[in-house]
């Protein structure tokens, strides 16, 4: 496993653009409008949705917003969002708004302990050997994962390999922007 200095931004989710629905004419005659977002459709499995979040944890910390930005777009039931958390946006229409708490458990599971590794301080970065440094670790499969430095001891480095927001409650406050 290697290891780097990197800024890691937490992402809630995996995000997928949806394209803008083609072929819509207008009667020649008729006078152009916009089209309006369907307010009729409830977010089921296979359902394109598009979001507004913000993610906190308890006290009020943001933790990630795109709130004034670009939306979340994700496919309802694709597996690339929390299993809690598309329940919880599940039956809600565009428009609606929703706050709700997701446990630990619901979220990114408990800190385990068998996630946290021992190495020698030479695999490390000289300027990144310092506790709450974050890293990112390229496992054998290509993928990279968070990894924050947990303790110093002498020519040892204990790094804590559980995700960032592992243990922790989560709170999202959601406007949904779009469902198709």
């Amino acid at each position: 496993m290697s290891f780097r200095t990197r800024s890691v931004s937490m992402l809630a989710a995996a995000v997928i653009f949806v394209t803008p629905l083609a072929g819509l004419r207008a009667e020649e005659n008729a006078p152009k409008k916009p089209l309006a977002k369907n307010t009729q459709t409830v977010v089921g499995k296979g359902s394109k949705v598009s979001l507004e979040y913000t993610l906190s944890l308890e006290g009020g910390q943001v933790v990630e917003t795109n709130a004034g930005k670009a939306p979340l777009n994700y496919e309802q039931g694709s597996g690339n969002m929390l299993p809690a958390f598309e329940a919880q946006v599940a039956g809600l229409k565009a428009g609606a708004a929703k706050e709700f708490d997701l446990s630990p458990e619901q979220g990114y599971g408990p800190v385990r302990k068998d996630l946290y590794q021992t190495v020698d301080a030479a695999q490390i970065p000289a300027d990144a050997r310092a506790v709450g440094t974050m890293l990112t670790a390229q496992a054998e499969d290509g993928r990279q994962h968070p990894v924050r430095v947990s303790e110093v001891k002498g020519d040892k480095i204990v790094l804590d390999l559980n995700h960032p927001l592992a243990g922790k409650k989560l709170h999202f406050a959601i406007k949904v922007l779009s469902v198709e």
